[in-house]
C-alpha cells in the first residue's frame, strides 16, 4: 500500500454484499489496504435478495465493524429519502417515513423538519453519516417514471423545493450527517429512467431546474451533489451524459454556479452509462 493508493481509494464509494463482514471480506481489504473512501448500503439487491440491512441492531454492528477497519473515517451512505426510496424500512424495525411529494403538498417546512429530524437521529444511531438526499428535482413531468411517479420531489417550483430541502439538510447537519442534492442538472422533466437506458432531456429540460442548486449554494450548502446520467445538448452539445461531461460539471456546476463541494456520480452501473461505456472508461 502506498500514498497514491490511499488517495485514489478516497475517491470511491462502493457497494458490497453482506449483512456482516470480517477481515476476510473484500470490502474490508479495500478499506484497510486501499483506503476506500466510503460504502453505500442497501436493504436488498436488484433480485430481491437481502443485501446489507436487516435490522437496527445488525446495522449498528455492521457500520461499527466497517469503521473499525478504516484509517480515515468512512463515509457510510444510504438512500433514505422517505417513501418509495427508503433503505431502512419499517418492516425491518425502522421508523416509518413519508414521501417528499406528500410533505411538499402539505407545504409545512416545520413538519418536514420534524420528519427529517426523526430520520437523521435514526441514521446517526445506526452509524450512517451520509444520506443521499434530498432530491431537489422539480416535479415538471408527473409521468416521469423515476421522480414523478415515485413521489420523490417536493414540488414543481423552486421556492417550495428549496424550503423543504433546507429543512431536511438542517436536520441532518444537527446529527453530523452529510447530505447529497440530486440529480444535477435536473431529472424531473425527463420522460425516461436512466436506470433503464439512454435519457435525453434536451427538449423538456428547463433552466429553472438549476434554481434549487443555485439557491442552496447561496445559503452555504457545500456537502455534495449527485449528477444525473442524462444527455442535455443545450448544456453539452457533444451529447455526453451530465455525469461524464466537463461542460456540465466544470463549466456549469463549478464555474457558473460556484459549487466547491464533492461531486458524486449516480451509480455507474445504471444502463444509461453501462450500455455505452465500460466501467473503467466511465470511472476515468
Amino acid at each position: 500500500m502506498n500514498r497514491h493508493d490511499l488517495e485514489l481509494g478516497q475517491l470511491f464509494l462502493m457497494g458490497f454484499a453482506g449483512t456482516e463482514v470480517d477481515s476476510a471480506h473484500h470490502v474490508v481489504e479495500d478499506i484497510s489496504r486501499h483506503g476506500l473512501g466510503g460504502v453505500i448500503l442497501f436493504d436488498r439487491d436488484l433480485h430481491g435478495a437481502r443485501r446489507n440491512i436487516e435490522s437496527p441492531g445488525q446495522l449498528r454492528k455492521l457500520t461499527a465493524t466497517l469503521q473499525a477497519h478504516a484509517r480515515t473515517p468512512l463515509f457510510i451512505a444510504v438512500d433514505q429519502e422517505g417513501g418509495r426510496v427508503c433503505r431502512l424500512k419499517e418492516e425491518d424495525g425502522f421508523p416509518p417515513t413519508v414521501p417528499a411529494k406528500l410533505l411538499g403538498d402539505r407545504d409545512d417546512p416545520e413538519e418536514t423538519g420534524r420528519h427529517a429530524e426523526q430520520m437523521a437521529a435514526m441514521l446517526a444511531e445506526c452509524g450512517i453519516n451520509m444520506n443521499m438526499a434530498p432530491v431537489v428535482d422539480l416535479d415538471l413531468n408527473p409521468a416521469n417514471p423515476i421522480i414523478g411517479r415515485f413521489q420523490r420531489s417536493f414540488g414543481s417550483e423552486a421556492g417550495p423545493v428549496v424550503r423543504h430541502a433546507s429543512a431536511v439538510i438542517a436536520a441532518h447537519h444537527r446529527h453530523n450527517i452529510a447530505c447529497c442534492l440530486k440529480h444535477f442538472p435536473g431529472h424531473g422533466s425527463a420522460a425516461a429512467d436512466s436506470h433503464q437506458g439512454f435519457v435525453d432531456t434536451t427538449e423538456p429540460w428547463q433552466a429553472v431546474e438549476l434554481e434549487p442548486y443555485r439557491q442552496l449554494f447561496d445559503t452555504g450548502f457545500a456537502d455534495s451533489v449527485m449528477t444525473a446520467h442524462v444527455v442535455n445538448r443545450r448544456l453539452d452539445p457533444t451529447g455526453l451524459p451530465a455525469t461524464l461531461s466537463p461542460l456540465v460539471l466544470e463549466g456549469l456546476l463549478r464555474d457558473r454556479l460556484g459549487f466547491a463541494g464533492v461531486i458524486m456520480s449516480d451509480d455507474l452501473q445504471m444502463r444509461a452509462i453501462s450500455d455505452q461505456w465500460s466501467y473503467a472508461e466511465a470511472v476515468q
